[in-house]
């Protein structure tokens, strides 16, 4: 029996186990991760349906902020929180039965007229409206000085040779003006085609406060963070799992140590 020699195999962790692959760490974490991303990925949805409502524009009014056929994003506003050079969504029945796209110029309590120097006048000051089409003028024909009544907005389309906007309805019992209450959303962003957010109009800065971009920028971090924590806490299983079949092969391939 003494010339007898016993070989044993070293044991080999990473095994054909049914346990759960990835150090309990690893695996307490991936878990945490994919929770924390369903959250900020659903949330981020689920509160963009609250504060935004999507838009089709019809017409070429806005052009060249808005073409016709763009999709739109707007942000779900209280009249009383439009600010001049706003673009809004509102409907009024005696400009048409449909929602309608128009660039606010003017509120309550201002003055508005065109044109001075080729420029739209709004309580005595020239407004530069970069967004117009280039070359264009501010309007294709004067109009007389317009003074906007109390809770009611001038609005003006970005394609101003095209456009049914309140020069339009300049006889109207309104002066062609439009209550503050019409006013459904603020735009924010063009989705299709990929246009961004919109610029807020620094001609109309001196006249008072600019509204501020609503939150969609932060909800498109929140939604792309949920996604990439989702997918990487998904990862860390089969990661792990062909981590350790690795290790198991290279394991196989030492050669038996010898007692």
């Amino acid at each position: 029996m003494g010339g007898e020699s016993m070989t044993h195999t070293a044991p080999r962790s990473g095994g054909t186990g049914t346990g759960p692959v990835g150090s309990r760490t690893g695996q307490r974490l991936s878990g945490l991760a994919v929770a924390l991303g369903l959250v900020l990925f659903l949330g981020g949805f689920a509160w963009g349906a609250v504060v935004y409502r999507p838009y089709t524009v019809p017409t070429s009014s806005m052009t060249p902020t808005i073409d016709a056929g763009d999709r739109i994003l707007a942000q779900r506003v209280d009249g009383d929180q439009v600010r001049r050079g706003d673009v809004v969504v509102f409907k009024d029945a005696t400009w048409a039965n449909a929602p309608m796209v128009k660039r606010v110029v003017a509120i309550g309590g201002d003055t508005v007229s065109c044109c001075q120097d080729g420029r739209l006048e709004v309580n005595g000051k020239e407004i530069d409206e970069p967004y117009l089409p280039k070359g264009s003028p501010a309007e294709i024909s004067n109009f007389p000085t317009v003074t906007v009544p109390k809770g009611r907005l001038f609005l003006l389309g970005d394609e101003r040779g095209s456009s049914v906007d309140s020069t339009a309805h300049l006889t109207d019992a309104a002066s062609g003006t439009v209550a503050r209450s019409a006013v459904d959303a603020r735009v924010d962003s063009v989705v299709y085609p990929m246009k961004g957010m919109l610029e807020r109009p620094t001609g109309f800065e001196a006249l008072g406060g600019l509204s501020s971009p609503g939150p969609l920028r932060t909800l498109t971090a929140a939604v792309i963070a949920g996604a990439v924590l989702v997918l990487g806490g998904g990862a860390y299983g089969p990661i792990a799992k062909r981590a350790g079949a690795a290790r198991t092969r290279r394991g196989s391939a030492e050669p038996a140590g010898v007692r």
